[in-house]
């Protein structure tokens, strides 16, 4: 955190703050309440925006503010402009709406509670507020706070000082890698779409783990087929339609790619649970989305869905994205776990705790159960999955297929820091195997999906050249201490969100702070 709400920290020593308003859409007057001092001060919204008009303000705070020749101004206004590590273009364009984002702004709301406004207060209204900062390029404390509706608001000030401390240091070490590392290039061959023209269905296939048949979208190529099979899990409550352009992609260069929809953690679901027509996911879809990509891969060598004749499914890639490369983690053979749920998921102010744990805690009771690798997958992408504390460490030993996983540098959903560089550095140190770590600058937890119009988006070559070196290296593929590697040296970039493999510092990266 930088130093101003450090400052600011002390300053309130566990203070809070209550904020009123003039009867208007945006607050207007905070009242900040200080420890050891029973009168509250009362500060203008708008003397925020510059120590010089809080310095000459009338406000209680202003008079003390002169009392201390500006000391506690300049620390004040430093700290609610200091920018919060949250992308600005989540809100503003692809995850408003989004039921994460959604989660996050209830969160929110929680710690600001507003007079008049029902609690949890709107998320959707949240965001829309908020999303106006986008021309502004960041967002601070300060635009959160002149984006409340209402008349008047509480804010418990340590809490939020305490959750951006903690976001800011979860990201700053993947922020730094992948600043300060080179970038791959670019290799046309693998950026851009082959020459082959690709189809899309839809199909439903019967299957035993579940009461209704399983919908699984299928991009293939019209002919010129290569004979080899991908398969991509979707995240929690998102569908196949979000990939898609990553199997378009693929499917133009000769790859038959199918998308389960997971019923219970898809879209519908979500819709359906927000209305109150259904419970959020069970702990038992862990298990059952494995079962899910399972169940497509045994549909394709029996012939039902249609796929192009010579299809082998003996060896299989598997990508997927959040919950979805949770899913593809253990088709490659990693072990949830329940032990590292139980012993920090009720750790509230543990510093790696972090979003992607509300999903992770749910499956304490599903964990130990949920162990279903699938031999055929030789290797998956998994793309910023939940994992810190659904695997122990040390559970790459009985992997079969190799991992690679890409992280976003600015993940505040699956920060990099406790969910991606921690993990991975300790499988290096103690396990190796070949797995590859991939930081992709400016990556959001929404940024890196790709729609079927969007041809594979940011990852299209870095997902095309892992799956080329996974088929053609064969049996060598599986992970072990002398696996080759299964990525090019270089041509599997892009330029809007540059790729950095960081994996050869995984050993000797400085991993500090409380386990996990």
């Amino acid at each position: 955190m930088t130093r101003p709400f450090r400052h600011l920290t002390a300053l309130l020593l566990g203070g809070g703050a209550l904020l009123t308003a003039a009867p208007a859409w945006a607050l207007e007057e905070i009242q900040l309440s200080l420890p050891l001092v029973e009168t509250p001060f009362t500060i203008q919204v708008r003397e925020l925006r510059d120590q010089r008009s809080l310095l000459s303000g009338n406000s209680d705070l202003a008079e003390l503010d002169r009392a201390t020749d500006g000391a506690i101004g300049r620390r004040l206004v430093e700290a609610f402009q200091t920018p919060l590590p949250l992308p600005v273009k989540a809100f503003a364009q692809q995850s408003v709406g989004s039921p994460l984002v959604n989660q996050v702004l209830l969160l929110l709301s929680s710690l600001v509670v507003v007079e008049g406004v029902s609690q949890p207060m709107d998320s959707s209204q949240l965001a829309a507020s908020l999303a106006t900062s986008h021309a502004k390029g960041q967002l601070n404390l300060l635009d959160v706070l002149e984006a409340l509706p209402g008349k008047s608001a509480s804010v418990d000030l340590q809490q939020v000082v305490f959750a951006i401390d903690r976001l800011t240091t979860q990201q700053r070490q993947g922020s730094a890698l992948a600043t300060t590392l080179p970038a791959a290039g670019i290799d046309p061959a693998l950026a851009q779409a082959g020459s082959l023209a690709v189809k899309r269905q839809e199909l439903a296939i019967p299957v035993k783990h579940r009461p209704e048949p399983l919908q699984v979208v299928t991009i293939q190529p019209e002919t010129g087929a290569n004979g080899r099979l991908v398969l991509i899990s979707h995240g929690l409550w998102d569908d196949p339609e979000s990939f898609e352009g990553w199997g378009r992609h693929l499917a133009s260069h000769g790859y038959t790619v199918l998308l389960p929809r997971h019923p219970g953690s898809d879209k519908s679901q979500q819709q359906a649970m927000l209305s109150g027509k259904m419970p959020p996911p069970s702990p038992e879809d862990l298990r059952l989305r494995p079962m899910d990509m399972t169940s497509a891969i045994d549909a394709a060598a029996a012939g039902s869905l249609g796929l192009p004749a010579g299809l082998r499914t003996d060896t299989v890639v598997a990508m997927g994205q959040s919950y979805g490369a949770t899913t593809v983690l253990q088709l490659a053979g990693a072990r949830p776990s329940a032990a590292l749920l139980k012993r920090f998921c009720g750790d509230v102010r543990n510093p790696a705790r972090n979003v992607s744990w509300v999903l992770q805690c749910s499956f304490i009771t599903s964990a130990d159960q949920a162990g279903l690798a699938d031999p055929r997958v030789r290797a998956v992408v998994a793309v910023s999955p939940p994992m810190s504390l659904l695997f122990d460490q040390g559970s790459a030993r009985a992997m079969n297929g190799r991992v690679l996983l890409v992280s976003g540098s600015r993940d505040w959903v699956v920060p990099s820091g406790p969910e991606a560089l921690r993990p991975m550095a300790g499988e290096a140190r103690n396990v190796g195997g070949g797995h590859r770590l991939v930081l992709a600058r400016d990556g959001d937890h929404f940024n890196l999906r790709s729609h079927f119009e969007n041809g594979g988006g940011a990852l299209r070559g870095l997902l095309l050249a892992w799956t080329d070196g996974a088929f053609a290296a064969g049996a060598a593929a599986a992970p072990g201490p002398s696996a080759p590697p299964l990525l090019p040296p270089d041509g599997w970039g892009d330029t809007e969100f540059p790729l950095v493999d960081i994996t050869t510092t995984l050993r000797s990266l400085p991993i500090t702070g409380e386990l996990p």
